[in-house]
């Protein structure tokens, strides 16, 4: 019932909307520093929410995980942990390399490793390569790379056709580099912990979760361990920066707010209300995505670690396209406007690629698992 690739990738499409666009209720946040926002849409996403749907949509989170194993839950929480470390790694590595190329760098370490480590710690990838299947959900995953590699050379096309100044110089940018790869390799452990926590899901299953919410409990460990690593870092820099007060409407001290603008010493009522609804909008979002993602695995068939891709290709084509709506792309070349239009061609032809492959190995596995 649930083997329909393609109709995996529609709801893989749908978190990559959500994914894409999760970042724009920041925007609205005011007088306030960037780890306060962080921690407080950090706290609705990765604690709230997970709990929350898990709950609403009967996968028993409680239930699931005292009966899974200590090491099991132990595993999906360090790999949790590992993403954390990548996601706020992440923000390091666009500031030295830019956004379009710290994104193509990082996500490209994220999606080759989280989509190919899985089965080859599981021990299938000798069948993935083996039929005609894998190999095409492996070209697909090839494609997709071709194309997180195109959409960061237009954007450094872009940068330099929009900055008058010269380029970093050549230590910044091997920094750059630096970190992005450990943000791209950290980030990976999401996928991880999603295959590791497979038995945290079928005992959801087992105890009556609908199929298509069986890995709410897993996003509940996983979610945990990304938490930890970021409400400390965030905590650590609240009191380094004296901006903790900004929970409550005051911080010691001048402070200048993550959009740059100059902080007041207190904030209204009024905003400090507004601040965390539309930090916690941006949590609620952020999860939303990642419920789709889980939805849309079930879905995938033989092959769902490729989901990891997938999801992370439509993340990719919706924040360009978010970019391109805002005038991020305003005063460059048409060549190079074609260029990041055809880097998204390419993404998203990949993910069908992938659906494709998944779709051939069921029908090859389920006439065979009939005899």
């Amino acid at each position: 019932m649930y083997d329909n690739p393609f109709a995996g990738v529609g709801l893989h499409a749908a978190g990559g909307v959500a994914h894409g666009s999760f970042y724009v209720p920041l925007k609205k946040v005011r007088a306030w520093a960037w780890e306060s926002a962080w921690l407080v849409q950090g706290f609705t996403a990765w604690i709230i929410m997970p709990w929350l749907v898990a709950g609403l949509s009967g996968a028993h989170p409680w239930l699931a995980l005292s009966q899974s194993s200590g090491r099991t839950i132990l595993l999906t929480f360090l790999f949790g942990a590992m993403w954390g470390a990548g996601s706020l790694t992440f923000g390091l590595s666009v500031r030295y390399l830019g956004m379009s190329l710290g994104m193509a760098v990082a996500l490209g370490y994220t999606v080759s490793l989280g989509t190919l480590v899985p089965p080859l710690f599981m021990g299938e990838f000798g069948s993935l390569v083996a039929g005609w299947g894998g190999r095409l959900v492996l070209l697909g995953v090839l494609v997709c790379l071709g194309g997180i590699g195109l959409c960061g050379l237009a954007g450094i096309r872009r940068e330099r056709e929009q900055t008058i100044q010269a380029t970093a110089e050549r230590r910044t940018l091997l920094l750059g580099f630096t970190v992005a790869t450990f943000s791209g390799i950290m980030s990976s452990g999401f996928a991880f912990g999603i295959q590791t926590g497979q038995p945290i899901a079928q005992a959801a299953f087992v105890h009556g979760a609908p199929p298509i919410f069986k890995n709410g409990p897993v996003f509940v460990v996983v979610m945990a361990g990304g938490f930890l690593v970021n409400c400390l870092w965030c905590l650590y820099l609240g009191l380094r920066n004296r901006s903790v007060g900004d929970f409550i409407g005051r911080s010691n001290g001048q402070q200048h707010d993550w959009h740059g603008a100059a902080a007041e010493k207190s904030a209204p009522g009024g905003r400090i209300g507004r601040n965390y609804l539309w930090a916690g909008l941006a949590g609620a979002t952020w999860y939303v995505g990642f419920m789709l993602y889980g939805m849309g695995t079930t879905f995938m068939g033989r092959y769902d670690f490729t989901s990891w891709s997938i999801h992370l290709a439509f993340v990719i084509v919706f924040s360009t396209l978010c970019g391109l709506w805002v005038g991020e792309w305003r005063g460059v070349r048409r060549s190079t406007r074609w260029l990041v239009t055809g880097a998204l061609v390419i993404l998203v032809s990949s993910t069908f690629v992938i659906a494709m492959g998944n779709r051939l190995a069921t029908e090859v596995v389920g006439p065979a698992a009939g005899r």
